[in-house]
């Protein structure tokens, strides 16, 4: 579906079944012929079947050939039978509002598709827009790598605890990362923030967290975010995407070895500011000038 109508009202048709799409990423202008002989069209129902649409952008241009099986072509005279897209079932312009609108529907082997989101505000629709964009990023990411992980803090305490376990184990002080690392960044601030979203006793819960998870048996125990109760995630299909956690505790480790990294800090010079409301203009000093015999002149 785009936004758009025929070019000419009243004189083309709105609806086409079985339609033979060619998609054209090149100007398409009226030139004057050389001899009037040369028409292949001489029949008003011949130009009838003929429906141009102009300007399309090209992600439209893009979607339409993967819905139809078209393919976009640079130059009419490369034009080919096989680039034609016959994948299409019907071809029509609806009026939705104030808007026409049209729609290639009953595609064979559609790629690409279209949906159409309705509200009562602009605002609305921005927010309906962006929680499906979300939705569908969620979606992608669980077809691209189709694993889970429990949601709820319970991935970020199993992680601290297997740390400090880790920790027991090294000595030396290639043992302070995982000291730093297990109670701090990403790893238990989760599960302490939905505590404090739930207006739970933070320090009570998490401390009950940390000792479920402490033998390391207890991995599916988190925070249900609606009652801030301690729950098996398992029962309650609380999940994470794997792919989403796994770049959290990259993102937060690399992060982490950048602040590191830096040796010194170099600031600019702070700009005098200006009197704010309510406050008198400092007083304007007055230089002086020394006479030979050490006596200060005041200037004229």
């Amino acid at each position: 579906m785009f936004s758009k109508d025929v070019v000419a009202p009243g004189k083309m048709r709105r609806k086409i079944f079985n339609p033979r799409i060619i998609l054209l990423d090149s100007p398409l202008e009226y030139k004057k012929g050389e001899n009037q002989t040369n028409a292949e069209l001489v029949k008003e129902e011949d130009w009838a079947v003929l429906l141009p649409q102009q300007r399309l952008r090209k992600t439209d241009n893009n979607r339409i050939a993967k819905a139809c099986g078209a393919v976009i072509v640079n130059r009419i005279d490369e034009l080919q039978e096989s680039d034609i897209g016959t994948g299409a079932g019907l071809f029509e312009v609806k009026k939705i509002g104030d808007e026409y609108f049209a729609f290639i529907v009953d595609c064979k082997d559609p790629k690409a598709c279209t949906v159409i989101l309705r509200s009562a505000s602009q605002d609305l629709l921005n927010e309906v827009e962006r929680n499906l964009q979300d939705a569908m990023s969620v979606i992608r990411n669980i077809i691209k790598n189709p694993k889970l992980v429990p949601g709820g803090g319970a991935t970020e305490l199993t992680v601290s605890a297997t740390l400090k376990q880790k920790s027991s184990s090294v000595e030396g002080i290639e043992k302070w990362p995982y000291e730093a690392a297990a109670p701090a960044i990403a790893f238990e601030a989760i599960p302490r923030t939905l505590a404090q979203n739930c207006g739970v006793n933070v320090i009570r819960t998490m401390t009950a967290l940390q000792g479920k998870h402490s033998n390391g048996e207890n991995a599916w125990i988190g925070i249900d975010g609606n009652s801030g109760a301690i729950t098996d995630m398992k029962e309650k299909k609380i999940w994470d995407a794997y792919n989403v956690k796994a770049q959290i505790f990259k993102t937060a480790l690399e992060s982490a070895c950048m602040l590191l990294r830096i040796d010194d800090i170099v600031s600019g010079i702070k700009k005098k500011q200006a009197p704010g409301a309510g406050q008198a203009p400092s007083k304007p000093q007055i230089e002086t000038e020394a006479d030979a015999d050490g006596e200060q002149i005041l200037p004229d």
